[in-house]
């Protein structure tokens, strides 16, 4: 019986390294290796990191190659292009998927049985095509989604309202980008729905609340380039809820198998997360408006995934 808890990392950027990092701090790993193309980097990362790592270090971190994903728990996927000021995550899919088949088709062809965790973006899309690549069960491929959108938008409005991010209870749906929306309609804070706290009730507000949440991640590049903390936190909590069979919920990149009328696509939604991977995708209830906007934020992704090459 399988006791060693073994995570693979493809991809030694910022995301990638910020994601070692706070998994390496937080959670119990016997086991992870760093496959990155620029091979001295990621050794001068690892030798850096195992500075952080109680002496002597629980930890076997080294760089590898992809056949060590052969017996790994978790697959991490961070490597892409990153998003220039101004371009889409979607504007990044033809460049992406080229990256993703060199490192999906290896990693499967080492007998590697564990789950996939993608965070590269457009990261519905990747996912999508992660699972048609491997052809691995949908359950044990999961893409971070809308749970970095989600962070952003409770930090917003508990810094609006004064209060600690752990009793709101609203979550940003649909697309990881553009046609992301909240469910403003069934959100609570502390138990009472949101629109009877102060400004919640206006419509206007709202939506300015959603478009700085949308915007967040386009201001983080314009002022430094990148984002990679928060990506990193949501993969930790991802990678946690597997090693530690959990049954955590996260609103993720969840396979869609008649949720919401949507099939065989992932896209922003919540899930319980465990050692199976996604054990459970679930239909959040949604009032019409917000239901037709989770169908818009699909077809968008659709026509993507059309054209993806």
């Amino acid at each position: 019986m399988k006791n060693n808890r073994k995570v693979v990392l493809v991809g030694d950027g910022a995301v990638g390294s910020s994601f070692a990092f706070t998994l390496l701090q937080t959670t119990t790993v016997d086991e992870m290796v760093v496959v990155d193309l620029n091979e001295e980097h990621a050794q001068g990362d690892v030798i850096d990191l195992q500075d952080t790592l109680p002496s002597p270090a629980p930890t076997d971190f080294r760089t590898g190659t992809y056949a060590d994903a052969t017996d790994a728990d978790i697959v991490v996927i961070t490597a892409g292009v990153p998003r220039k000021p101004g371009e889409t995550r979607l504007d990044l899919v033809n460049k992406n998927v080229k990256i993703l088949e060199s490192i999906v088709n290896p990693v499967v062809e080492s007998g590697f049985k564990g789950t996939f965790v993608v965070s590269s973006n457009p990261v519905d899309i990747l996912t999508t095509i992660t699972q048609r690549l491997s052809g691995f069960p949908k359950n044990r491929v999961i893409g971070t989604g809308t749970s970095l959108d989600t962070a952003r938008l409770r930090v917003i409005i508990a810094k609006e309202l004064g209060m600690s991010t752990k009793g709101i209870n609203a979550m940003v749906m649909g697309e990881h980008g553009d046609s992301s929306f909240v469910n403003f309609d069934e959100a609570t804070i502390n138990g009472k729905p949101l629109r009877e706290f102060p400004n919640m009730d206006n419509a206007g507000h709202l939506n300015e609340i959603e478009k700085e949440v949308k915007g967040r991640g386009g201001e983080i590049i314009s002022k430094k380039g990148a984002t990679f903390y928060g990506v990193a936190v949501n993969l930790t909590k991802i990678c946690q809820a597997i090693l530690n069979d959990a049954d955590v919920v996260l609103p993720i990149s969840a396979p869609m198998n008649g949720q919401y009328g949507l099939s065989d696509i992932y896209i922003g939604s919540p899930a319980v997360i465990n050692a199976s991977g996604v054990q459970e995708v679930i239909e959040y209830p949604l009032s019409d408006r917000e239901l037709e906007k989770m169908h818009t934020s699909a077809d968008k992704l659709n026509e993507v995934l059309v054209n993806a090459k």
